[in-house]
């Protein structure tokens, strides 16, 4: 049994290590995960070409109409179709209309950002946890590696041989979900380009 035991802790070692190095992969942000680059905040030149919103980042709140149309709009459940249409149907009734399209942009754009942000963050503390565990592991390998060394009774090595194994099952079911979440902030984006665009095209066909 001991050989097994001992290719295990060496092959575990070895993954290990390797996905411990990716989590640096850009030194500026050493938390950071993913394969995309991380972006902290969307800048608004990124999203949006119509008039500008200067000193509307907080006023959009103060309207009910719009601060509800942003609520249903920005929350992902709600299908990208169905909020378009909305906000298209919502400018199309204002008797303002680029003043209600610059507030809704407004209220869409502190939100999404806002809510990529907690991603992003929820992203880190995951990694950070995951590089936590990664150091549990190895220190569990070199324990199993101290018993083998010293001869030690077979239940001692497989107890620690069976924690290693655990703990490597429960590492790389996380690791499986990082990918997925690393997607989130990405689909955020692309939701806020997509009811910006929405947005504009509203404005440009009222011309």
């Amino acid at each position: 049994m001991l050989p097994r035991y001992w290719f295990l802790a060496t092959f575990v070692a070895g993954g290990l290590a390797l996905r411990a190095a990716a989590f640096a992969a850009d030194p500026r942000f050493p938390d950071w995960p993913c394969a995309q680059l991380k972006v902290p905040e969307i800048s608004i030149a990124a999203v949006w070409s119509g008039p500008s919103i200067d000193a509307l980042e907080n006023v959009w709140q103060t309207d009910p109409a719009v601060r509800d149309l942003v609520a249903r709009s920005a929350i992902r459940r709600t299908p990208l179709e169905d909020a378009q249409t909305e906000i298209r149907n919502f400018i199309a009734r204002s008797a303002d209309r680029q003043e209600t399209a610059k507030l809704t942009f407004a209220g869409l754009f502190v939100s999404l950002n806002a809510e990529r942000s907690q991603v992003i963050n929820g992203i880190e503390r995951f990694s950070r946890h995951q590089a936590a565990f990664a150091n549990r592991i190895r220190e569990e390998i070199a324990e199993l590696r101290r018993l083998r060394d010293a001869d030690a009774n077979e239940s001692e090595i497989d107890e620690v041989a069976n924690r290693i194994d655990w703990d490597t099952r429960i590492f790389e079911e996380r690791r499986k979900t990082i990918r997925y979440a690393c997607e989130v902030p990405v689909l955020i984006e692309q939701r806020l380009f997509a009811l910006a665009r929405t947005i504009q095209e509203s404005l440009e066909s009222a011309h």
